[in-house]
């Protein structure tokens, strides 16, 4: 018998026979979990313009550079500069322009001062020698000006307790008590209460994104903050590489599908299902999932179909046993070998060839040995054809306990993750048969134990594959 290929000796035999898929265009709200076919670029800046972090008041930094909470400093408002609205003014020395989280910071401002910062003036004396009244911002209402206060003085109200309505004419022939308003809506002058430097409280064009950057990639994977990053610089629709086909093929006579009864020594098929949703999270295109029973002919018919994709992946079968005939039929249907039998631990009757530019991966039938095995070799096939990198997540670290093995084949050891202060623990999980799948349920990671290696004291430092949301699911 041929010795066994090592993991990572196999896993380069693997990706040297990946082709890349086509690229594709498709609409952006279609594009999550697609990898890009080119970079992105950026044609703009992005912000496209100067644009304020607060609401507040924009003004001239030097108009303001004594301005403090004793001894306030009062601007002519001239105008409203509101999100997707810009001020139609420009400023000037002694204006303000009423401005909005976002709004486009007018010309010839050079800062924002935050609403918190300001009040409102008067523009009628009521103070005891006729000073001007400041009035907080925030407590202001734009609206109707009646006289219901001492001496005429207007009342005021929070903006959350009122609503905006017409001038109500209250003042002497019949004029608008209130102080005059700009054609945006603003009142005549605001007290500015504190100092600021030019540049405070903007936000620059192009201090995220700049015209001519790279804002992500070919083949990097599409989520949430990529179709946002993408949807930012305009790029609708987006150049992504085809999913990889993957067809799927169980075998045995023993399988059942899950929602029928088990005869007699029959069981569940759980691979058809646990591999087809590995597929699809490593971004491939599931075409067919088909079963085919332990028989020459059928076999051969099922294979025959699958191996018409970009990936087939049979589970069962791959072995050298009387009823197991996949091997013999992909050596019918014109697939070549390129390796059989691995060198680990659960996985080893691992079969891998092509057949034109098809991979095929012939897995184990036990259900733990399908999972491990698909994610070390078919689902790094799978990222590259569609122009990822193929590296998996791996780290190291602690052993919790102590494993020991013989020196025939590498281990992937199923274990739980623990954090403490000195980094990862690695705790092996009690039942590593190769068909307890529910183990699989609470693994982290797989711990990598080389075949060379007799075993590792609590302590010792491994390498460790992580199982996370991307590759698991979960």
């Amino acid at each position: 018998m041929a010795k066994a290929i090592e993991i990572e000796a196999a896993r380069r035999e693997v990706l040297a026979r990946v082709r890349l898929m086509a690229a594709e265009e498709v609409a952006l709200a279609e594009a999550l979990g697609r990898r890009l076919a080119a970079d992105a670029v950026a044609e703009a800046p992005f912000p496209p313009f100067d644009n304020s972090a607060m609401d507040g008041f924009a003004v001239r930094a030097a108009d303001v550079a004594g301005a403090s909470a004793d001894s306030p400093v009062a601007l002519t408002i001239v105008d409203e500069s509101r999100a997707g609205h810009p001020a139609a003014s420009a400023l000037g020395a002694g204006q303000a322009i009423a401005i909005s989280t976002g709004a486009m910071l007018p010309a010839g401002a050079d800062a924002v001062v935050r609403v918190e910062d300001t009040a409102r003036g008067s523009a009628t004396p009521s103070g005891p020698t006729g000073a001007e009244t400041a009035v907080p911002v925030e407590d202001t209402v734009r609206g109707s000006a009646t006289a219901t206060g001492p001496l005429g003085a207007n009342a005021v109200a929070r903006a959350g307790d009122t609503t905006r309505s017409p001038a109500t004419p209250t003042g002497p022939g019949g004029a608008d008590a209130g102080p005059p308003r700009s054609p945006a809506g603003t009142a005549g002058r605001v007290l500015i209460r504190a100092a600021v430097a030019a540049g405070a409280n903007v936000r620059r064009a192009g201090d995220d994104i700049s015209a001519g950057e790279a804002v992500l990639r070919a083949g990097a994977e599409l989520g949430a903050a990529e179709l946002g990053a993408l949807a930012t610089i305009g790029l609708d629709p987006v150049p992504v590489r085809r999913r990889p086909r993957v067809a799927v093929l169980t075998s045995g006579d023993e399988l059942t599908p899950p929602g029928r009864p088990l005869g007699p020594g029959a069981i569940r098929d759980s691979n058809s299902r646990t591999v087809a949703a590995l597929a699809r999270l490593a971004g491939a295109e599931v075409v067919s999932v088909d079963w085919t029973p332990d028989e020459p002919e059928a076999t051969r018919a099922a294979l025959g179909r699958a191996l018409e994709a970009d990936v087939a992946i049979v589970c069962g079968g791959i072995s050298v046993g009387e009823h197991d005939h996949v091997k013999a039929a992909l050596a019918e249907l014109g697939a070549e070998e390129v390796f059989w039998r691995v060198a680990l631990k659960p996985g080893g009757p691992t079969w891998f060839g092509t057949r034109g530019e098809t991979l095929a991966f012939g897995l184990p039938g036990n259900p733990v040995s399908v999972m491990v095995t698909f994610l070390t070799f078919a689902r790094p096939a799978l990222i590259a054809m569609a122009g990822g990198e193929p590296a998996s997540r791996r780290t190291t670290a602690r052993l919790g306990a102590a494993y020991e093995k013989p020196t025939d084949r590498a281990h992937a050891v199923r274990c739980r993750l623990e954090l403490d202060e000195r980094g990862w623990v690695a705790w092996p999980l009690p039942r590593q048969g190769s068909h307890v799948l529910t183990s699989m349920l609470t693994a982290d990671a797989l711990a990598l134990v080389p075949t060379a290696c007799a075993g590792l004291a609590a302590g010792d430092t491994v390498d460790v594959e992580i199982l996370d949301r991307a590759s698991m699911g979960r």
